[in-house]
This record gives structure tokens, C-alpha cells and sequence, in this order.
């Protein structure tokens, strides 16, 4: 039989949530990520991801969340943004006895993002993605983040997915390989990676397209709505 509760006082406190981006560029030279340099405590003047408070009163989800803070932080919205996952523990953020982030990723050619320092931010810059994962002054535990940030996309173009905001609409397989190149961090053999593409069908030719210039003409492809396949190298 159904029994009426007492109304008691909440005995479980709630852990400091807070939204990370972690903005991947792709530059000629590599793999690079967003930081911004924090205006307020804790870690005043320390560079950092943009991130922000996760407020239930403004955010339908998850990913609204990330595209406010987005727009507040860098005032300008993230394409393609995936989870990452979320860390949380005591003594992760001196304002709360316990804080959880959940940290999102997304990857652009730096020349896309128009970002500017917005609320609590003095300044952004692009730094290589490897040297900000082993830079230990950066705020909070945000070096460990970018490195699970990078090891996730990395894992994805390895496996041949592209999102789609890395190339344009349409693109030749030599510009494929150069941006999978950057990501990755190393020279891949052209051979056995078009071999992969080919393989795994995550790109199209479009037919009719092709660019030329002072080379041969290229044929221009598209992504595929499947992406996926095998390693590129």
C-alpha cells in the first residue's frame, strides 16, 4: 500500500557543473587549440579552455549549454560539437568542494572561427594542441582535458571520419590527406591512404567537378553520409 513520504531536507549536495570547448584548429603546421586567457578567480591571467557554468534556468540541454557559453566566452557559435566525456572530483575547482565538467570538442580550420574575448576572457590565442596538453600551468586540470580532447579526434580521422566543417564542401584527396596530415600529426603514404578511402566510401566524386591550375586537374569529391572506414595509413 501507498504511504504518504514526510517531506525531508535534501541529504545529497550537488556538485559545480561547468561546460569545457575544447576548439581544435587544423593550420598547415598541425593541430592547434583555442585558449583563453581568464580575466576573474581562480586562475586569474592563467590561459584556459572556454568553459562556463551549466544554468538550469537558460539551458534546455547539454549542448544548448555549450553553444551560450560559446557565444558568451567567444561570441560566435561552434559547429559539430561532440562530448568528450565528464570528469569530476574533490579539489578540481577551488569554489566548490566538488566539480564536474563536461567537456565538448569540435574541430575547424582556424581561419573559420571568428572568435573575440568575450565575458571573462582578456584574450584568446591558438596554441599546438600537443604543447598545451603538457602544459601544466594552464588553469584547473585543463591540460588533461585537451589531451583526451585530441586523442578522441585523432581516433576519429584515424578511422576515417571527417566532420564536415574540416574541408569544404567540395575538395580534392590531396587536401583530404593534408588536413588528416595535420590532425594526425604525420606524413601518411598517399597511396595506401587513398587506398583507405577508396575502401572505406566515405567520399563521393562529384561528377563533373574538377579543379585545375598549373598541375593536371584534380577531381573534386564530397563526403559521404557514412564516414567511416578503416586507417588511413
Amino acid at each position: 500500500m501507498a504511504t504518504d513520504l514526510p517531506a525531508t531536507k535534501p541529504v545529497h549536495s550537488m556538485p559545480f557543473v561547468r561546460l569545457e570547448l575544447a576548439v581544435l584548429g587544423v593550420q598547415e603546421d598541425g593541430l592547434q587549440v583555442l585558449l583563453g586567457k581568464r580575466t576573474e578567480a581562480p586562475y586569474a591571467g592563467r590561459w584556459a579552455l572556454p568553459g562556463g557554468v551549466l544554468r538550469i534556468d537558460l539551458d534546455a540541454n547539454l549542448e544548448a549549454g555549450c553553444q551560450r557559453v560559446a557565444q558568451e566566452r567567444l561570441g560566435c557559435a561552434l559547429p559539430h560539437l561532440v562530448q568528450v566525456g565528464a570528469v569530476g572530483a574533490r579539489q578540481r575547482d577551488p569554489r566548490a568542494p566538488w566539480a564536474l565538467s563536461v567537456v565538448y570538442r569540435c574541430l575547424v580550420p582556424t581561419e573559420r572561427v571568428s572568435a573575440a574575448p568575450g565575458k571573462r576572457l582578456e584574450a584568446l590565442k591558438w596554441v599546438p594542441a600537443d604543447e598545451a596538453a603538457a602544459d601544466k600551468t594552464l588553469a584547473f586540470d585543463h591540460s588533461a582535458l585537451i589531451g583526451q580532447a585530441v586523442k578522441a579526434t585523432r581516433a576519429e580521422i584515424q578511422t576515417l571520419v571527417f566532420p564536415p566543417e574540416l574541408l569544404p564542401a567540395q575538395f580534392t584527396l590531396a587536401e583530404l590527406q593534408a588536413a588528416s596530415e595535420a590532425v594526425l600529426g604525420r606524413r601518411l603514404d598517399k597511396s595506401s591512404f587513398r587506398r583507405r578511402v577508396d575502401e572505406a566510401g566515405c567520399v563521393q566524386p562529384i561528377e563533373g567537378a574538377v579543379r585545375t591550375g598549373a598541375f593536371r586537374p584534380a577531381q573534386l569529391f564530397e563526403l559521404t553520409a557514412t564516414s567511416t572506414g578503416g586507417s588511413p595509413a
